[in-house]
């Protein structure tokens, strides 16, 4: 039996201990959990300590979601394996998502052996998407493929009632593209606290919470 030293960041304490208490369940591996965060922000103090090699990760996290702490993550972690259990299942969060470097992603409401069909694929160095999770477009929304001209004009009566300024859109495309806020700077030639100012802002204006929902909007609106 391998044994597996994992990190789990959720935020809803009853789905984190039924989590813990189905890994127990698994045949082939046993899961020592050398860390748990509730946040995005205790996660990145969690896992320097923690020594994990795989993390499951909800997007939906508090002080820095999963599309926000991924790049930082990925970056410190090349080798750390990362599933995400969400229940997001838009594509272009999933697109994004393994852009960002995921491993594999799970949606919270599928079964039990799925999330060990997933353990066992990523650590053997595949990537793996569960039942429902697409990355390309689905069939319902071919028809506003090549519509953009059309939906120009609500467009800018979207960006008029929200008041974002052009910075603010440009912030936003890269963010769509799963550029960290570093990267983003770089690209702006502004500074890493300017881009997490005008994201703060971003999602003021638009009346989200976290990146995943930001994406959700600008796809939606035709923004990016």
């Amino acid at each position: 039996m391998k044994y597996i030293k994992t990190v789990i960041a959720e935020d809803h304490h009853i789905f984190m201990e039924g989590l813990k208490t189905i890994l127990k369940i698994h045949d082939d591996f046993e899961f020592e959990i050398a860390g748990e965060a509730q946040s995005g922000k205790e996660l990145l103090q969690v896992l320097p300590v923690s020594g994990a090699e795989l993390l499951f990760l909800d997007l939906n996290l508090p002080e820095g979601d999963g599309l926000e702490v991924l790049p930082k993550i990925r970056s410190k972690f090349p080798e750390l394996k990362i599933i995400a259990l969400t229940m997001f299942d838009d594509p272009k969060i999933v697109k994004s998502s393994f852009k960002a470097g995921i491993d594999g992603y799970i949606l919270k409401g599928n079964s039990i052996e799925e999330i060990f069909e997933g353990v066992d694929e990523v650590m053997s160095g595949n990537t793996f998407m569960g039942k429902g999770v697409v990355l390309n477009v689905l069939p319902g929304e071919m028809k506003n493929i090549g519509r953009k001209k059309e939906k120009s004009a609500f467009r800018d009566k979207f960006l008029q009632r929200y008041n974002l300024t052009t910075r603010e859109i440009e912030v936003l495309q890269l963010i769509s593209q799963a550029f960290s806020n570093k990267e983003i700077a770089q690209a702006l030639f502004i500074s890493d606290q300017t881009v997490s100012v005008h994201r703060k802002n971003i999602m003021r204006k638009l009346g989200v919470s976290n990146t995943a929902a930001l994406l959700k909007v600008a796809f939606e609106n035709d923004l990016v």
